[in-house]
């Protein structure tokens, strides 16, 4: 909850929170009450909350699922994301439902689907190019949702099973272990090894944030930051920069603006360097142009401050751009040990005493993946974001009434009965009116004008005036609050085929709901969900757009690798084998189990 006020005051126009069960994050649940007080908060600015039930679900956890619904939809919350099409089945409430990434929402044929049978938007899949986003765009009028930033799941979502192959904790049930950010050994057919403890699945982080505006005109309708379990501060940080991307483009293109209110002043200079970020690429949105993955580490490495120009166990010098304060932490590379890190004991110039020995080497790439002083600016008073108001004072008979308008078209008033003063100093009277009405400290507001009538010749005592700022106010918070409309959806039966009339285990069908709803729609053959089933052997754990090849120069369609090397390439680690195909006509790689 204190997370999404966060994100609410420094910029987000909407924010998703875990519900009490069922969320894609199973360690990120919320109680009802929590969300409840969310919401409040949001819709006071317009800013929406979505509730993500976005897991699978078993035939005996169905019921339990479709009552935390109805309870959440008599909270208020603005729509539910899922990904379980048996929850289609249940005779849910009328709130509006988003098609998760998990899904799998990567072809228009899906999306089209999804849009006929009621669903107000969909998440797109990650991989998705601009061209493939403006296509789908084309053929669809739902909704769009694209990340933007953030961590990558290297699998496309949905569709990976390797965490629950080999420790049992689903993915798709919120419980992924993160396989993915495990290292491994890459040999091929004879046993060679061609990369040997590396995190060769574990990719960078997205940062799309040069990409808004193309994004925009492909049809995108919401930006979408991926902070699984992040803490407050990258919250804040990586939220705040994007307001500002977003602003300073409708600020010179009027046909898009923020779908919340208020305006934020920032108290820091946002910088997704400074927060936790493996690196950035911008994955796919252009096609396959870069390497995609860390495989050096799959901790944050920060922002590149330099090289080492000199060292010493008890000191090195950095030819750094950028301050380097008492209580940083710094780290680089290691070609052997791979990441490692040290924080700093004091700074002369551009020489750093490490809080313990250290051996690096001259020209060895220093960043910082922790900015005490950025860190502590956060942690502050970082952000207020408020709401235009005007105030406007009137005489009446008995007293005095105060009206207040706000930037969204919203009035009301509020009257007291005072015995009249009449004003000694008219010039300070007025003055001490106009001050205590701006004195708005800790409400969402600011005050634009205060309007006193050419006629008003009455002096109010401060009591007086601090008491009809205070309730006229409040009027307007509830006003804001209990005005809100959420929206309702309107779900019709469709009599719609399916795209698709076979389901293997990747349909992720785990209930008798889901198997009806799919069959219901033409589908005529389905599996059950790979967690259903005991035998994994030779099963397809990961389709992934990421390419190993690639990544290491051995691409025969782009980089005509000179060394030769025998195929199939498997993955191992202590305990198992996974064997990699490559579709390169679909320019994808395949993890299949190979115990």
């Amino acid at each position: 909850m204190e997370y999404g006020k966060a994100a609410i005051i420094h910029g987000a126009d909407a924010v998703y929170i875990g519900a009490p069960q069922f969320g894609a994050r199973a360690d990120a649940s919320n109680s009802i009450a929590d969300i409840g007080e969310l919401i409040r908060f949001a819709h006071l600015y317009k800013a929406k909350v979505y509730v993500t039930l976005n897991t699978i679900l078993y035939d005996h956890e169905m019921e339990d699922a479709v009552r935390m619904i109805r309870q959440l939809y008599e909270t208020g919350i603005d729509a539910l994301i899922i990904q379980d099409m048996g929850l289609l089945q249940c005779g849910l409430p009328p709130v509006p439902l988003f098609a998760s990434t998990q899904t799998h929402n990567h072809y228009p044929e899906k999306i089209i689907f999804l849009e006929k049978m009621g669903f107000q938007r969909v998440i797109l899949a990650r991989e998705l190019s601009l061209p493939e986003i403006l296509s789908i765009r084309q053929q669809t009028n739902i909704e769009l949702e694209s990340f933007v930033h953030g961590a990558l799941c290297v699998s496309y979502s949905g569709q990976c099973y390797m965490s629950h192959a080999i420790t049992g904790r689903s993915g798709n049930r919120g419980m992924c272990a993160q396989p993915c950010r495990s290292s491994y050994r890459l040999v091929d057919a004879d046993g060679r090894t061609m990369i040997e403890n590396a995190h060769v699945l574990s990719l960078k982080d997205l940062n799309l944030s040069g990409y808004l505006p193309g994004l925009l005109k492909a049809g995108i309708t919401s930006f979408k930051i991926e902070g699984r379990l992040k803490d407050l501060n990258y919250v804040k940080n990586i939220t705040a920069y994007y307001r500002q991307r977003l602003d300073a483009i409708f600020e010179n293109d009027q046909r898009w603006g923020k779908a919340s209110s208020g305006n934020i002043d920032f108290h820091f200079t946002p910088n997704p360097y400074k927060t936790f970020n493996r690196g950035y690429t911008t994955y796919f949105i252009d096609g396959r142009k870069e390497k995609v993955a860390s495989p050096q580490t799959q901790k944050s490495i920060g922002e590149r401050l330099g090289t080492v120009v000199q060292s010493h166990p008890q000191w090195f010098t950095v030819n750094a751009k950028e301050t380097i304060n008492n209580g940083d932490g710094l780290c680089w590379l290691h070609p052997q040990k791979g990441l490692e890190g040290v924080l700093v004991n004091r700074v002369e110039g551009n020489k750093v005493f490490p809080a313990k020995p250290v051996q690096i080497k001259p020209g060895a790439e220093v960043y910082r993946n922790n900015d005490f002083l950025f860190e502590k600016q956060l942690a502050g008073d970082s952000a207020d974001r408020r709401i235009a108001v005007s105030f406007e004072l009137y005489e009446y008979e008995l007293g005095y009434t105060v009206c207040v308008n706000d930037e969204d078209g919203n009035s009301v008033e509020y009257s007291l009965d005072a015995q009249k003063q009449p004003a000694k100093d008219m010039v300070a009277s007025r003055k001490q009116i106009d001050a205590q009405f701006r004195k708005l400290g800790n409400t969402p507001f600011i005050a634009d004008q205060v309007v006193i009538p050419d006629s008003f010749a009455y002096f109010i005592p401060a009591a007086e005036l601090n008491h009809l700022r205070r309730q006229v106010v409040q009027l307007l918070e509830n006003c804001r609050v209990d005005g809100y409309q959420s929206k309702e959806a309107k779900r019709m039966p469709a009599d719609v085929e399916y795209f698709e009339k076979k389901l293997d285990y990747r349909g992720n069908v785990a209930n008798r709901q889901a198997r009806d709803f799919y069959t219901q729609h033409g589908v005529e053959y389905i599996e059950d969900a790979f967690e259903l089933q005991n035998n994994h052997q030779g099963k397809m754990l990961m389709t992934t757009k990421h390419c190993i090849k690639y990544q290491y120069n051995m691409c025969p369609k782009k980089q005509h690798p000179a060394q030769k090397w025998k195929e199939p390439l498997f993955l191992r680690d202590n305990r198992s084998n996974y064997r990699l195909e490559f579709d390169c006509k679909a320019c994808e790689m395949r993890v299949i189990s190979d115990q």
